[in-house]
């Protein structure tokens, strides 16, 4: 089934000039997926060489961090996922996280939504999701014909990212 945010993915399929939303749904799916992998992390812990650099905007509407830190990063942060970390708690809407900041353990609440990177680069993994400009769509709006379809902003797009961003130059 899918969740309620992206339910205006699937057209109307008496509506013959409807269209399928294969960039919603393959944001939805992909966010899916860190949703997943986090989930089985904080249930059996880091296997092997793993780990995760996430990076999220700070401003996005459910982020929960200290004001020191809101007002080090106010646009967006990178966090890292390796080490250490506690109280990695996964929900459908985001997840919660203690880190470490210079000997400072810190909470952390991030929603899916707000995530622009996920990388593990033990594996060479990565995916970047765009966000495009605009007023966010309420998806209990119903369009009102076919212009006001045409009309609304794009969902956010996402893809893969390259790895050579997060390495180091020697």
């Amino acid at each position: 089934m899918v969740r309620a945010p992206y339910r205006d993915a699937l057209p109307n399929m008496t509506d013959r000039t409807a269209s399928i939303a294969y960039g919603r749904l393959m944001h939805h799916a992909m966010r899916g997926l860190i949703q997943r992998v986090l989930s089985d992390v904080a249930r059996t812990g880091l296997p092997g060489d793993h780990h995760f650099f996430i990076t999220f905007d700070t401003t996005a509407e459910g982020v929960g961090l200290a004001d020191w830190l809101r007002d080090r990063y106010p646009e967006e942060m990178t966090i890292v996922i390796q080490h250490w970390c506690d109280g990695l708690a996964v929900d459908d809407d985001g997840f919660s996280i203690v880190l470490n900041f210079g000997d400072n353990p810190e909470a952390l609440r991030i929603p899916f939504d707000a995530i622009r990177t996920f990388v593990d680069p033990s594996v060479e993994f990565g995916l970047r999701f765009e966000r495009t400009e605009g007023p966010e769509i309420d998806p209990d709006d119903e369009p009102q014909g076919p212009t006001d379809r045409d009309a609304r902003p794009k969902p956010h797009d996402a893809e893969v990212v390259r790895l050579d961003t997060f390495r180091k130059n020697h």
